[in-house]
């Protein structure tokens, strides 16, 4: 079986596809022949999107989502099933991203990441996942971060969300082959990958947000999406459980390992030597 052939015709949502990674997943997907349902909060964005994988011939589907509503995301599932009559593949890409210290954060910051970039990866797991079990071949994709795989000092509310999604995905893959379900399962960790998402970070009172994002897009965004969503479609296929993005995350990910909880000793002289 050819690379494409094994998205050929396959049924597959994307959150978070009006920018960046989501973006380039669709058109990723577009081009191997995937139909798409596609959502995000940004309708501009999604509807570059839609422009885009529509003129390389993909049948869409686009909405505009919040994935932190549960009981909007529920509906959508049951109208993109209505839809396409089936759903193979969901990737809960959407995510958004705050910088502050725990003693300098309010508990209104930490909540908004947790519900968009934890819960939002929960409910439309769950509400997929009926969906995608009955599909016969189906495969659920979460994207966590390399975040979730290294604490960092102020990233305290980002760090428990993608360690979450981390935890929760890596046991939801046991479950499904306990089960025997028919649906693998992939947890993402991208590094630093070129995305809007610095620049649209929330930042707690007093932080430089220009200079920071600043940083990030000149310092850290060593990837392009496109680089990513190739990655990512090639994990899909072979049904890997992780999938690490860039070399920054795999060296991390094996300092991490090998160096225990000393990591953050070495992590903390580091970021404040280098960090804004």
């Amino acid at each position: 079986m050819s690379n494409d052939a094994y998205f050929t015709g396959k049924v597959c949502v994307i959150t978070g596809a009006g920018s960046g990674i989501g973006r380039a997943l669709a058109e990723n997907l577009a081009r191997r022949g995937a139909k798409l349902a596609l959502s995000d909060i940004d309708t501009e964005g999604l509807a570059e999107t839609v422009r885009r994988v529509e003129a390389l011939g993909a049948q869409v589907k686009s909405d505009r989502l919040n994935v932190a509503e549960r009981e909007a995301v529920l509906l959508y599932a049951d109208e993109v099933k209505k839809h396409f009559g089936v759903v193979h593949q969901i990737y809960n890409n959407a995510g958004i991203a705050f910088h502050g210290e725990v003693v300098d954060s309010q508990f209104k910051d930490i909540e908004r990441i947790m519900d968009v970039d934890f819960w939002g990866v929960v409910n439309g797991t769950k509400a997929f996942l009926p969906a995608i079990i009955e599909s016969g071949d189906g495969h659920v994709i979460n994207v966590s971060s390399l975040f979730g795989l290294i604490a960092v000092p102020g990233q305290s509310a980002y760090n428990a969300a993608k360690f979450a999604v981390r935890g929760f995905t890596e046991s939801l893959r046991q479950e499904m082959m306990a089960r025997k379900h028919p649906v693998k399962v992939t947890c993402v960790h991208p590094g630093g990958i070129k995305t809007a998402v610095a620049r649209n970070a929330t930042y707690a009172e007093g932080i430089d947000a220009q200079k920071f994002s600043s940083f990030f897009d000149k310092q850290l965004a060593l990837h392009t999406p496109e680089m990513a969503a190739q990655t990512i479609t090639e994990a899909v296929r072979k049904g890997h459980g992780r999938v690490l993005i860039g070399w920054e995350a795999k060296a991390l990910d094996l300092f991490v390992r090998t160096t225990a909880s000393y990591y953050q000793r070495i992590a903390n002289v580091v970021n404040s030597r280098f960090l804004p």
